[in-house]
This record gives C-alpha cells, structure tokens and sequence, in this order.
C-alpha cells in the first residue's frame, strides 16, 4: 500500500505527533473535541524525509496528493484556491513534533495576487484589509521562500509612516497599502531578478518547500544541537484556511497561556491586539494589550475562550500555550501546546497540578525538563547592591533571573565576545529573530525595545533558562554608532548594564548577582524524584567547599576528587615543582614529605564535609611539565631553591616537554615511574581517613583509592602493589581497623575491552568518559572547537561528544566494559565520573546499562538526580 503523506485535521489525532508534528497533532486533536478550528491539512514529516532524499524536491505523486487535499479543502470551505471571484486563501506553516519556537517558518495570506486582491477588497467591502493582508504575504513569501530579508521592507513601512505623519501601521489608509505592496513587489523582482509569482499553486509548493528547508537551517540545527533533536525527525507542514483578525476593529489576534509561564501562577496570562495579524503579536512588532482587556473589548468572545481554555488544559492535563484569532467576532483557535515555561514556573505548575489532582507524582516528575533546573539554581541580584540601584528603564518581565555584562548590539557580536574574548554580555536588540538564537545562547541577558511576553526573545530566553526584559519602548537605538539612549543617557558597546527579569528594571551599572535559592516547589519534585530514581548520584569535588554545595543539592558521595587540582595553590606549587626536577629519590621524597602534611588536610577536610558519605580519590593524573614555571622569574626564583644552575633547570624543564601530553606520561605511568608520588597519596588518603574516622565514629568511612589511565593490568598490578602496602602498614600502625577500596577508571578503550582481566585486581570501576572520548574518536578536546562547527554543518555529527555521550560508540565500550567487569566480579561498583555524569540523554544511558551512580560537577547534581528517576520511570512505563 503506498505511503498515505497528506491528513485532513478531521483524520488526525493527539497520538500522531510522531507523524503529524506537534502543531498537526493537536490542531487535529481540537477538531476532535469540536473546537472552532479553521480547517486544513497536514503533509506529514516523511514527507519532509522524502524530499530531502529525493534531493530537496517535492516528487510528484506527494505533489499529486498535496493538490487533492486542496480539493478536499475547497469542498469543506466553499471556496476556490486562485479563483478571483471566490478566493480560498491558506496559511503555511511548520510544525516539528518537538516544539521549536522561532525555529522555522510561517507564511499566512497565501493565494493572493493583483486579481485576487481586487475581488478580495470589493468581497470584503474592506480594501484595507485586502491591501494590509496582500502586502504582509509578500513581505513573509519574500522573506520566508526567496530569502529576501525583513529588513528593507520594515524601511519601506517606516519610510511610508513618516511620509504620512503617523506612527502606527494601523493608521495607513488603504492606498498607502497599495502603493506599498507595489513597492514590495519591486524589491522582489530588484532582489530575485523575477517577477513576484502569482500562480496560487506555485506560491503553495514554495512555501512547502521553504517549510521544509527550513528544518535545516543554521538556527534550527543549533537549537536541535542544544535541546537533543535529531534532524532525522523532519518537520511536517500545516496547511491551514485563513481566518482574518486584521478585518477591522471587530477582529483580532492574540496569544494566550493557562498559567502564567513565568511564575506558574493558575489563570489566564497572554496578550492581544485588534485588527492585527497573528504575527504582530509574536514578532513583537506591536505593543500588545492583556488578555483580560478582551472582556471589555468582547465579552462573549472572551467567555468562550475562558471556557475553551479550561477545556483543553483539561485534556492535556498541562499548561496550554495558544494561539487565537477573532474574525469580525467570531472566535477560531489557531494552535494549542504544552507551553513553554520558566523552571520555577515548571515546578510551581507540577505540583499544582498534582494537588488539583490532575496528574500523579510520577507524570509530573516526568513533566520536568531536568536541563531547566540550572535556570533555578542561577543567580539573583545582591539585595544590598540592588537597593542602592535605580533603574535607567523599565521593560516587561520576559524571563527571571538577574544578569549584567557589557552591551552588544548582535548576536554575532555576542558570540564573539565570549568565546574570543571571555567576557561577560548583554543582547541590546530593537527585537530578536531565531536567527539571534546563538548570540542569545551566550548572552546572560536579553534586552529589547519591542515584543511582548509571548514576543521570540521571551520564549527562547525562557527556554534557555537566560534573563530578558522585552518591550521597553523608551530606548532610541544608534545602529551606526552602536549606541542606544535610554533614561537620559548614552551607553555604547561595551559599557556595563544590568536586567532584573523578574521585574522588568533595567539599570545602567553592572550590580553584583549572588547565587539562587531553591524553594518548596523545587524540594517537592526532588525529594519525588529521589522516591523514583534507582541509580545513585555523587558529585565531582575537590575542595570542601565544592562537596559542601554538592551535599546541599544533595549528592550522595563524591565520584571524583582530583588531587592535582590542589597543587596548584601558591604555597604548593614550590613543593610539586621541587619533586618534579628532584634528581634522586631521596630529593624527590624530602619535596613530597612537605606535600603529604597539605594532602592529607585537604582529604581531611572533604571526608568531613561529605560526612561519611563514599569518597573516590584519584591519584595524580595530568602530564608532570603543567606544574613547572614557563616565566622566567619563577624559573630564577625555583633554580635557587633547588641550588642548582638556571640552564639547568631550562634543560629539564624542555626534557619534560611532550609533543602529544594527553597520551603521555601522566596517570599511572607518574605512580610506575616515581613509584614515591603513589606512596606519599596513599599515605595522606589512609591518615586522613583515619583521623576523621577517629573524631566521628558515627560514620563508616571507607577510603576508595581510583588508580587512573589503566589500559593494561599488569600496570594496575604494579599500582595496587604500592597502595595497598602503605594502606595496611598505616592501618595496623593506627589500630583502627578500616577498608578501603583499590578501583580503576576506565577511560582507554584497551581498558574497556579488557575490563575481565582488570577487574581481577579492581574492585570498582568509573567510567572517566572525557577521556574516553577523546581516545575513542582520536581527537583532542581542547582542540575538536575548531573543528566541530564544519562537522555539524555537514550533519557528520549532529552533537558534541564531549557534551552528550556518544553511546553509539563509546557507549558500546561502556557496556562492553560492564558486562565483562561483572563476569570477574559480579559484585563490582560501577559508576561514571566525566562531564556526562550531569547531561540527562548519558545519565538514561548510564541507568539502562547498570551502572550504580553517576558523579558530576555540583550545580548538575539536582538535574542528574531527576534525569535519574525519568530513566527508571520510563523504563518502568516500558516494561508496564
């Protein structure tokens, strides 16, 4: 049977998401339940698939089909698509199945020409109208289909206002409309080298195909990059009958929510606009009003939305997000979503919903995007500070959470900026497109001078979890100078300013932020979350005050301390640097008997502060040559220290280079050539936890000592032999009798593949997966930046490995390495302690191939814990 690419609205369903995109699948699912829908169809995301394997062409069996459900739709409206007398006009628009706000685009309008519009003005008895919806659908059809650009025609408009005296594009008569629309025209042909089609079929299969490629442009393959989207999906395409609400002043547009997606308070939130177009309210192009004005405006309109709302919140048993039209008072419901929402708003809403008894502790558990969780543990402004502050302007309150850096004026800029030169930075914008979503990515705040609530710059910096304060009309912007005015002064690039996006202030002074508080809302889902998870979650910590954060966001052990990261401190750094060039043994042991006191205070300090909590202590990891002097006053200062000449100490300093030091002599390879270093660690690991031992018997310490950089036995053998040595010499000395356990990292792919072998002498394994990585694929995480950008571009790989774990690869070694680690010891720990620990796609991995905990830095530590309880609850759903 051959592949059915084409649904009515009427033959859809919720559950066809898949298929039908998430817009397709509930504008089906609202015809269903009997709302007033303007009818259309949906051409699904195979079809979209297909195209791009039929190298980016509509083939003409699914052009065949696309035509038959226009017939379909001429019957169900009465109207005729191109017909001058009688003119069925449509919108366009995408529709993914995961929500992608401002990722791709929408043309509305669609069917009109010179002739259509003339009939259209006479039908309608409106020429304004007619004219205002005309020169709307060339401005999105040039911009959307032909590339053309917003820019220019926004000049026209402005040029076109000034010209007239007025400042709204609502006081322009209907000839001006026109005169408009033909200047449109002519800056079509001037930039397309053709004339402006006027085929109504023709204008469908490229804004069909426009909808289609616009699944792979740049700012839809770097949002699905950053919300773990992959490009296989495709995006369906929604074919919908106009409906007007720039008719007049009876008609209207407008964008509402269920709850309020900032704070999660329960009641109608959004915003309209009268005779306007669903775009005004989104592009932020005008001012909108709020939704409770609409009682005024059209009391049984906003009676039955009232009622429609409640309805659908109902039956999806989540906030809506929706999108309306009035038509000389008649009401029409555009779109309806699972609305996007701010993570205090998310937590807020979840627990809500499960006291109104509409979903289970479980689904809104699952209802939580653990990502969203770094938004509520950001920082807030120092009230102090904030209080000797007065704000320079006050916008709306489009996304929480304080931000201050320099101003910037593009995103490009922004980018620019903090990945070249580290700094801190705010998006000044007259308003965002999706083109922005980079420079908004790595911005911490956003500003603009247009848009409401629901404009592109407050869904995305929701999203993101990033401060924004939109609409703040009063800024009078500069784009030559790079300048914008506001409060009666000039700030220019680079200055310092500060957003409160919970307020809505701006201020004209950087104000010191101070981290976030986590509330009832936030207690409530973890602590369900922890009801749920199997798999347990540590933190990676080095000092007290790390494993002290990581405990009150409720880590269970530390999965990795690194030693080295000690040594860096000034009053170490001589020490390490005098055992790196000693030249004898006894040289060697005299520098590091002055570090094993500093040691052992460290690993005392971090068993008390994890009280009694598991450790994993690493043994000295990076390449020796990072702690030694490279200017040459430190080199003179060590040189004297040491008593030995300064060209000698450069000799061994350039002796110690290496050409390739990720795969040099580090790890292990330290412990089996200074044989002292394993010893001394040792020794500061077991004294350290015997002296905490001592001061709270209470707790059962047991030291767990991870030998790193194995990719042979023998060399874990060797490792072992000295560890265990020191560790029982000392514990006989102290006469307290204390386990401890010998374990490895994995993180050589020969480790994974011979982990039976290994796991002879290791009595737990983690996974150090930045290092695996980097072996697995060959290439430097330092240096993979430069290159990655041309690997996305060209869909070699769709993620960065070092950020989402590549479980089609260094997953197989993973489970290559559990499986056979557990044929030797079936009771060996298995764990992981790379940077993937905290990213929610590794950790359901990490919780479907069996490991018994996941260890990341400690902000991460409450998004793992509720990735955790997602993976065993949808395995749990699975399996039921």
């Amino acid at each position: 049977m051959a592949t059915k690419y084409v649904y009515l609205f009427s033959e859809g369903n919720a559950e066809m998401r898949n298929l039908l995109g998430g817009k397709g699948a509930n504008l089906a699912e609202m015809t269903g339940l009997g709302m007033p829908v303007p009818q259309g169809f949906t051409i699904t995301t195979e079809a979209c698939t297909k195209y791009y394997e039929d190298g980016e062409q509509i083939n003409d069996s699914i052009r065949d089909e696309i035509l038959g459900y226009i017939g379909k739709l001429e019957e169900i409206t009465g109207k005729k698509f191109g017909d001058p007398n009688n003119p069925l006009l449509v919108s366009v628009r995408s529709g993914a199945r995961a929500s992608m706000p401002g990722m791709m685009d929408t043309i509305l309008n669609l069917g009109l020409n010179e002739t259509v519009v003339e009939s259209f003005a006479a039908k309608t008895g409106n020429p304004r109208f007619a004219y205002d919806s005309y020169r709307r659908f060339i401005q999105m059809y040039s911009d959307v289909v032909m590339e053309v650009g917003k820019a220019y025609f926004e000049k026209l408009i402005d040029a076109m206002k000034e010209k007239r005296g007025v400042t709204q594009d609502t006081e322009l008569t209907a000839d001006d409309l026109k005169e408009l629309a033909g200047q449109f025209k002519a800056e079509y042909k001037n930039k397309i080298g053709q004339d402006f089609p006027s085929d109504a079929k023709e204008q469908l299969f490229g804004a069909i195909k426009a909808v289609f490629r616009s699944w792979d442009n740049p700012r839809a393959i770097y949002y699905r990059r950053m919300n773990d989207i992959p490009s296989s999906w495709g995006t369906a395409v929604n074919v919908q009958s106009m409906v007007f609400g720039n008719m007049g002043d009876t008609s209207g547009t407008g964008v509402a929510f269920s709850r309020n997606p900032a704070t999660g308070d329960k009641g109608l939130y959004g915003e309209f606009l009268m005779n306007a177009q669903g775009e005004d309210v989104v592009a932020g192009v005008r001012t909108p009003q709020t939704i409770d004005r609409l009682k005024e405006t059209n009391p049984a309109v906003y009676g039955q939305f009232v009622e429609i709302v409640d309805t659908l919140e109902k039956h999806y048993h989540d906030m809506q997000d929706m999108e309306f039209t009035i038509e000389e008072g008649k009401l029409y419901m555009l779109q309806t979503r699972n609305g996007k929402r701010t993570a205090a708003a998310a937590f807020k809403i979840a627990c809500d919903l499960v006291d109104e008894g509409m979903i289970t502790e479980k689904e809104a558990v699952l209802s939580i995007d653990p990502k969203q969780i770094d938004a509520l543990l950001h920082p807030q402004f120092d009230a102090a500070e904030l209080a000797k502050a007065t704000p320079i302007g006050k916008g709306l309150p489009a996304s929480p959470g304080a931000a201050c850096g320099q101003v910037v004026f593009t995103a490009e800029d922004a980018t620019a900026w903090v990945t070249q030169k580290g700094a801190q930075v705010v998006l000044v914008r007259l308003e965002t497109s999706p083109e922005d979503i980079e420079g908004m990515h790595y911005a911490q705040g956003i500003l603009t001078a247009r848009g409401g609530m629901t404009s592109h710059a407050a869904v995305v910096a929701r999203g993101m979890g990033t401060c924004c304060v939109s609409g703040l009309g009063d800024i009078v912007f500069d784009e030559a100078a790079k300048t914008f005015s506001l409060g009666g002064a000039i700030y220019k690039e680079g200055d310092w300013i500060s957003l409160d996006g919970t307020t809505g202030n701006v201020y004209g002074e950087a104000i010191k932020t101070v981290p976030a508080s986590t509330g009832g809302y936030f207690g409530r889902i973890m602590e369900w979350a922890d009801k749920y998870r199997k798999m347990k979650v540590r933190t990676n910590a080095d000092t007290p005050a790390d494993a002290e954060q990581a405990v009150r966001f409720g880590a269970e052990g530390i999965g990795l301390c690194r030693t080295e990261h000690m040594f860096f401190e000034a009053d170490r750094i001589a020490a390490i640097r005098e055992m790196i060039v000693s030249k004898t043994v006894e040289q060697r042991k005299a520098a590091l008997a002055k570090l094993l006191p500093m040691q052992r205070g460290d690993f005392e300090g971090i068993y008390t502060a994890m009280g009694g909590r598991p450790v994993t202590i690493r043994l000295l990891d990076p390449p020796l040559h990072e702690f030694l002097p490279t200017e040459e006053g430190d080199i003179v200062a060590l040189a004297a220290d040491m008593g030995m000449a300064v060209d000698e100490l450069k000799t061994i300093i350039a002796s110690l280079h290496e050409f390739n030091p990720t795969m040099g002599h580090r790890g292990c390879r330290l412990d089996v050539t200074y044989p002292e270093i394993g010893e001394m660690q040792t020794q500061a690991i077991i004294e350290a936890a015997i002296n905490v031992q001592k001061a709270h018997p209470e707790w059962k310490i047991v030291p767990e000592i991870m030998v790193p950089l194995v990719g042979e036995i023998k060399e874990l053998q060797y490792v072992k032999g000295i560890i265990t040595e020191t560790a029982d010499r000392i514990i006989a000395e102290s006469g307290l009798p204390m386990k401890y356990l010998v374990g490895t990292m994995i993180e050589i792919p020969r480790a994974a593949i011979t982990a039976d072998e290994i796991a002879k002498d290791a009595e737990f394994f983690s996974f150090g997966t930045n290092d695996l990585t980097q072996m697995t694929f060959g290439f430097s995480r330092d240096d993979a930046g430069k290159f990655l950008e041309a690997y996305y571009e060209k869909k070699i790989y769709e993620n960065d490995p070092f950020a989402r774990l590549d479980q089609n690869g260094v997953g197989k070694l993973i489970q290559a390495a559990v499986r056979l680690g557990k044929l030797t010891r079936p009771d060996i720990k298995l764990g992981i302690c790379g940077e993937h620990g905290g990213d929610p796609s590794s950790v359901e991995f990490c919780h479907r191939t069996g490991l018994a905990y996941v260890s990341c830095s400690p902000f991460r530590v409450p998004v793992a814990r509720l990735a955790a309880a997602q993976a065993a609850l949808k395995e749990e759903k699975e399996k039921a």
